[in-house]
């Protein structure tokens, strides 16, 4: 985890749990550099239309059918990687995506699905073992291709949107892929690049 969450958020007084995370230190594929921060509510725009509203974080988690915990989950520790693509340009996934913020902008809460910087590291950390996540709950986090604007990406909702994993095109709705453990995973949306990201050297550590 990027510094470890612990070194120390403090959740309403309780600290939160250390991790295995190791700090990310390069992004081996089309997304931002890994930035060095815990990620903050001022901190994690992603860029026009992508950028993460703080605001109604905890009902974002909630709606993906995820617990605001207090501290990362041990039972289940894994990361993927996401790329967002439009029209063959990467889009920043934010740092912040499952976290809620106080009115200070520091985060005081974190869901099992999470990401800390712009490196496009999904983080799955839960405290219940066996359980699936996808990237449809990203999303809901996140805020985004939630439909409330017909006019496209990123608030058109995933219609038009293609989904590869490790380079290979999926069939079916895009928020249905389950996130694993090391696999590349690409939205992409409008022309195509020409070559699609079909992997991710993970830092060591992740």
């Amino acid at each position: 985890m990027n510094k470890r969450l612990a070194v120390a958020l403090t959740l309403s007084g309780i600290l939160v749990g250390a991790s295995a995370c190791g700090a990310p230190t390069q992004a081996a594929s089309t997304a931002s550099t890994a930035s060095t921060a815990e990620p903050t509510a001022a901190a994690s725009a992603s860029g026009a239309g992508w950028d993460i509203n703080p605001a109604g974080a905890d009902q974002r988690i909630k709606a993906a059918g995820l617990e605001i915990l207090t501290a990362e989950g041990t039972a289940e520790h894994y990361h993927a990687h996401l790329d967002v693509l439009v029209n063959g340009k990467p889009v920043s996934v934010p740092g912040g995506i499952g976290f809620t913020f106080g009115t200070d902008g520091q985060p005081n809460g974190i869901s099992a699905l999470h990401t800390h910087d712009t490196s496009g590291v999904i983080h799955i950390e839960a405290p219940t073992a066996g359980l699936k996540y996808t990237v449809g709950q990203v999303l809901k986090e996140w805020g985004v291709l939630d439909g409330k604007d017909a006019t496209g990406a990123p608030h058109g909702g995933t219609a038009g949107w293609t989904a590869y994993v490790n380079g290979a095109k999926q069939d079916g709705a895009v928020g249905d892929i389950v996130l694993k453990a090391h696999e590349e995973v690409v939205l992409s949306y409008g022309t195509a690049p020409s070559t699609i990201p079909s992997s991710y050297a993970f830092p060591a550590g992740l």
